[in-house]
């Protein structure tokens, strides 16, 4: 698949301020940060959540408690992405019975990653409440998901693709909205 570039939607100013924003509603609808852990689903809303944490213990001088959620083997589509997928580690060094959890991802689409990471999360004990949290909802959703908390709506077509990219996983800071090439 040919992917061409369209324009970008977010500069890393913006994506800072989006997620600025985020972090205030985050303390501001759990009413600080006691009890509250930001969990990222692999690759790159683990970068997300540690940047969200880092931002809510400025403001709040409590840093949450982070995790790192891997949830390849809970996709519908497992057979179809590969024959030898690759699993991450999932690494939630903490108990999430009775915590207030942010699962964090960089783009919301079909809904399928967020049913995925909901299981996977459930599997590991009963939270209180379990929030979601974009940068980029891009709509075309396949299941019932929204997010609580949302950088930037995008309106896309299926035939574009919204790249996030971050400093830690891909060398630089940037949305980008991309064109499939027919």
């Amino acid at each position: 698949m040919n992917l061409s570039h369209k324009a970008t939607i977010m500069t890393a100013t913006e994506m800072n301020r989006a997620l600025t924003r985020i972090a205030h509603e985050i303390i501001e609808r759990n009413k600080g940060a006691k009890n509250l852990a930001l969990v990222g689903i692999h690759t790159r809303g683990v970068p997300i959540a540690e940047h969200l944490a880092k931002l809510i213990e400025n403001f709040e001088g409590i840093r949450p408690q982070l995790g790192k959620l891997d949830i390849t083997l809970y996709r519908d589509d497992l057979s179809e992405i590969a024959l030898q997928p690759v699993v991450k580690k999932t690494e939630v060094p903490f108990d999430i019975h009775g915590m207030r959890i942010v699962l964090c991802d960089d783009v919301l689409f079909t809904g399928r990653t967020a049913r995925a990471a909901l299981d996977a999360l459930i599997d590991m004990g009963r939270p209180a409440v379990i929030q979601y949290a974009v940068l980029v909802d891009r709509g075309h959703r396949e299941l019932p998901i929204r997010a609580d908390y949302v950088g930037k709506n995008v309106p896309t077509s299926k035939q574009e693709v919204i790249k996030v990219k971050l400093q830690s996983v891909d060398g630089a800071e940037a949305v980008e909205l991309l064109e499939i090439e027919q």
